[in-house]
Formats: structure tokens, C-alpha cells, sequence
């Protein structure tokens, strides 16, 4: 059974492209047809994609790896943070830290800048500091929380990016393709489809086409996560259930030798009776 259906896209509205004078003609594939100069995305097509990109998100959230989704427009934000956080995924909705993919490494560093500022606001070192130190410190924070509190957890590269508008997201995208990073991407008509791995063709632009599709695959990255935990905990129960196998083999293997030399005593007490009486 698919994620979504025709209706629920048709209503929200993701069928609807860019004016033909602006369109990307590798978009044709996903293109049906063109309405009073602006282009109609084939519905059947995104159905489709959507499902595909579902199934292999799944499979990634099933393993434990992380997805991060990258949205800066104004009507994708709120909706990708709450998607995104629903799931337990990383995300970036304002401004994207250029290198943040290629330069991981001092992105850490800033990452760890704000836990040890938290740190001394705990253990009492922050109190110690002068008014005008602790106004910087504060401020800093607050410029790294913005930034970067949404990817805190992200300790190593994410094991797919999820885009929405590849075209304002491109610095992403570019750096996603140079480490081989797979991309899913929400792509419109005026968007090149080559540079994502998956693709959705959708409308971009509209809060209620981007909650729908960010709605079918989180749906599915959550039923994976669902399976992982039901996993782990079979494989606890194994693991607690294979000492008490143990012990019982044990068991078992100690009956059954002193069964065994209760056995050989028994033969040899007839050997000697039989010897006796020979003799």
C-alpha cells in the first residue's frame, strides 16, 4: 500500500510547478502537462518516489544511521523541525554553515564550544566572570544554539541529507555529492534532478505540499525505528535466554555421564559376579 494517495497530493497541492519559462528540461520525466504557462507535475510519478524514498529512509532509520534535513525557506522551517524532531533527526533550518559536510570536523569544534559553555554555567565558573564576559558568552550561545543546537547530536557525518528546494539548498547538495552522501530531495520543475539520488518531483514552494511528503517518509523512518527497538529487545531476551539454555545443556550433559558411569559400575559388578561363579 502506498504512503500517500493521488488525493491527498492533489489537495495539498503538489502538482502545481513553475511558469514554463522557467523550467529545467530534465524535469520532463516528472513533467505531465502545461496549464495556462505553468507546468502540472504527474502525481502517479510522485506516488511513486515517494514510496521508493520511504522504504530506503526506513531501512536507514532501522539500522540506527542519521538522516539530517536541510530546509531554509520561510514556509519549509517549522514544518521540517517538527517533522525532523518527531523522528529524532538532525536538521538545519536557518542559514547552512557552509562546509558543514566537508569541513565536519571544525563544525564539531563548535559544537563542543557550546557544551563547554554550558558546562560552566553548571560548575559554577560562569558566576565568577565579570558583566560584560558574561554578555559575550550569552550572546555566543545564543548565535550557536540558533545555528547549531538542532544538530548537537550529530557526532559523524549523516548517512543521507533530505532536501527541500535543492536549488536555494545547492551549497548542500554540492557538498553531499563531493562525500558521496545520498540525497533526497523535494525537487520542482525548475530544479535540476541529476544532483539528488532520490527524487520526489513536487511543489516546493507550498507549507501543505511539503507537510505531506515530509509526513509519508517520516511516517516510515518512525515504523523503522519501531522495528529497531523490537529487535533490541528480542535480542536482550536471546541473551538472558541463552545462559539458562547453557545451564540446562549442562545439566542435561551431567546427568547423562552419571547416568553413563552408573551404567559401566553396574557392568563391571556383574563382570566380577560372573568371574566368581566361573571360577
Amino acid at each position: 500500500m502506498s504512503r500517500v494517495n493521488f488525493d491527498q497530493l492533489l489537495e495539498a497541492g503538489v502538482h502545481f510547478g513553475h511558469l514554463k519559462r522557467k523550467w529545467n528540461p530534465a524535469m520532463a520525466p516528472y513533467i505531465f502537462m502545461e496549464r495556462n504557462g505553468i507546468h502540472i507535475i504527474d502525481l502517479y510519478k510522485t506516488v511513486a518516489k515517494v514510496d521508493e524514498a520511504a522504504e530506503v529512509l526506513k531501512n536507514l532509520a532501522k539500522q540506527g544511521k542519521k538522516v539530517l534535513f536541510v530546509a531554509t525557506k520561510k514556509q519549509a522551517k517549522q514544518v521540517v523541525a517538527e517533522k525532523a524532531a518527531s523522528v529524532g533527526m538532525p536538521y538545519v533550518i536557518e542559514r547552512w554553515p557552509g562546509g558543514m559536510l566537508t569541513n565536519f570536523p571544525t563544525i564539531r569544534k563548535a559544537i563542543k564550544k557550546m557544551t563547554t559553555i554550558d558546562k560552566m554555567t553548571k560548575d559554577g565558573t560562569f558566576d565568577n566572570l565579570s558583566k560584560r564576559e558574561k554578555l559575550q558568552i550569552t550572546r555566543q550561545r545564543a548565535k550557536l544554539e540558533k545555528t547549531l543546537g538542532s544538530i548537537a547530536d550529530l557526532t559523524r557525518l549523516p548517512s543521507a541529507l533530505f532536501v527541500v528546494d535543492v536549488m536555494k539548498e545547492h551549497i548542500a547538495v554540492r557538498e553531499a555529492n563531493r562525500l558521496g552522501i545520498p540525497v533526497f530531495g523535494m525537487v520542482d520543475t525548475n530544479s535540476d534532478p541529476n544532483t539528488v539520488d532520490y527524487v520526489i518531483p513536487a511543489n516546493d514552494d507550498a507549507t501543505k505540499s511539503i507537510e505531506v511528503v515530509l509526513g509519508a517518509v517520516c511516517e516510515a523512518m518512525n515504523e523503522g525505528l519501531q522495528e529497531r527497538k523490537v529487535e533490541k529487545l528480542d535480542a536482550e531476551a536471546a541473551e538472558e535466554a541463552a545462559p539458562k539454555r547453557e545451564r540446562k545443556a549442562k545439566s542435561a550433559v551431567k546427568k547423562s555421564a552419571k547416568k553413563d558411569d552408573e551404567v559401566a559400575a553396574t557392568n563391571e559388578e556383574t563382570a566380577e559376579k560372573s568371574e566368581q561363579e566361573e571360577a
